[in-house]
């Protein structure tokens, strides 16, 4: 799951974005981007799923441009 989100977050980042997976425990998976979480399984209580992956590039996108 980190590794497939990473390589979304990349697709619309590029060399923009440095993509850093670290481990965790029992299931955190959180993206955060500028110091800010843009998703956070502990607040949703499940992993990412192709509309959240959407709404996260958008956001990582929106936060490039600004």
């Amino acid at each position: 799951m980190a590794f497939w989100m990473g390589s979304e977050i990349y697709s619309v980042g590029g060399s923009k974005v440095a993509v850093t997976l670290t481990p965790g425990v029992a299931g955190v998976f959180k993206v955060t981007f500028n110091d800010e979480a843009v998703y956070d399984k502990s607040e949703t209580g499940r992993y990412p799923t192709l509309p959240d992956s959407k709404e996260i590039k958008a956001k990582v996108a929106n936060m490039q441009d600004g």
